[in-house]
């Protein structure tokens, strides 16, 4: 499992077992009803061919039913448990004690099963649909099946795409401090692999994150910018969304080597200028502190 603060990893404490056995019971009782009435219907001792033929498709129906089931008993007790004690942004104690704290994590808790279950399904509409029913504004275009997304406080535009292994954040366990900001992402964002986006980041219209990249708490990246690096810094602007996009484009290679020496060609001249700036900075650092 790749969302939500909680994967499948991450062991249960005793305490919260009994939402999971609850979750996990409510959804086997309609699956095996509907087992039940399939045995019914078609089996039969002499010619069991039509009950094996359809069995696939069943086990398809069984596992949406589950996947649905879980969702839905989940939302309903998250309903009495937001009831009981509402979500809320801010820097709170990690520490039990903590109402804000406690509640978090049993909010996870909640979700982990039916998030679950429907990151099985190969394709990420179940993903979007779960994201959409416990409160994260997501649309159906956007492709978010490959990262590890929390799954409160998020809000993303539309034509929004998390590239695989990346980590979407809302929430951060900083020492003894627990910090929850809404994480924001604008239209036609591209999140690379394996970047790290922190609570409270706003991710402009037309961005590109790029891949091993990290934003910084509270981080707003600016419309239509690439950007790179850890925290991540701007690199130049991004034409890709521009309808004359075909016309701006000045790389024409024909090779993979030709591809590749370009792009270290690139690299070098825009590492060179940030080698530059650094050494500006730090003997300017050297003269105030000689004064």
């Amino acid at each position: 499992m790749k969302v939500g603060p909680f994967t499948s990893l991450v062991l249960v404490k005793k305490r919260d077992l009994i939402y999971h056995i609850f979750l996990i019971w409510i959804s086997i009782i309609p699956v095996a009803l509907e087992y039940w009435v399939y045995w019914q219907l078609l089996w039969d001792y002499e010619r069991p061919l039509h009950f094996y033929i359809f069995l696939p498709l069943l086990g398809f129906v069984m596992y949406l039913t589950a996947v649905f089931t879980a969702m839905v008993f989940a939302k309903i007790i998250l309903i009495f448990v937001n009831f009981i004690h509402k979500p809320k942004e801010g820097v709170f104690l990690r520490d039990p004690s903590d109402k804000d704290y406690r509640y978090w994590g049993l909010r996870n808790v909640i979700k982990q099963w039916p998030f679950w279950l429907t990151h099985r399904f190969p394709f990420p509409f179940l993903d979007n649909l779960a994201f959409k029913l416990f409160g994260v504004k997501t649309k159906f275009s956007n492709s978010l099946f490959e990262g590890w997304v929390d799954t409160e406080f998020m809000e993303f535009g539309k034509n929004v795409v998390i590239g695989q292994g990346s980590i979407i954040q809302s929430t951060i366990i900083v020492g003894n401090l627990l910090i929850i900001r809404k994480t924001t992402f604008d239209d036609n964002v591209r999140i690379g692999s394996h970047c790290l986006v922190m609570p409270g980041s706003h991710i402009g219209k037309n961005c590109i994150l790029n891949s091993w990249s990290a934003t910084v708490v509270g981080q707003v990246l600016e419309d239509g910018w690439i950007y790179l690096g850890g925290p991540a810094q701007k690199f130049k602007k991004n034409v890709f969304f521009e309808e004359d996009i075909k016309d701006k484009i000045k790389l024409r290679v024909d090779n993979l080597e030709e591809l590749s020496q370009t792009y270290d060609s690139q690299y070098d001249k825009w590492n060179r200028k940030k080698i530059k700036k650094e050494k500006k900075e730090e003997e300017k650092r050297r003269i105030m502190q000689g004064l």
